[in-house]
């Protein structure tokens, strides 16, 4: 399955729940979509507290699929291509001289 036909299931589930509505409970705007991002991101987190690898990988796959929903939802409401900006990243960091970035930081 591809990230577009993701996408529109994701935006199909946040309407089918309401979400989309002006008068939701769960106002899907950019900001709460950030801040959303963030706290499902510390829950993946909490997975490797204490530890060096989960103990449920199941629950896991969870979280990480919670990170992705509102990182798709965000880049899509925001008029983002989503691929094409993560294709356009990946060229610019093989331009990258990732050890002098790190010297220039120690300094």
């Amino acid at each position: 399955m591809d990230i577009k036909t993701l996408e529109e299931k994701m935006h199909k589930f946040v309407g089918d729940m309401g979400w989309y509505a002006d008068d939701s409970s769960k106002p899907q705007t950019l900001k709460n979509l950030a801040i959303s991002l963030v706290l499902e991101a510390s829950e993946v987190l909490e997975h490797f507290q204490w530890r060096e690898d989960t103990q449920d990988k199941e629950a896991l796959a969870e979280e990480l699929a919670d990170v992705m929903l509102y990182l798709m939802q965000l880049a899509s409401l925001s008029e983002i291509d989503l691929t094409d900006a993560v294709l356009k990243k990946l060229d610019k960091n093989y331009t990258r001289d990732w050890d002098a970035e790190n010297n220039k930081k120690a300094e």
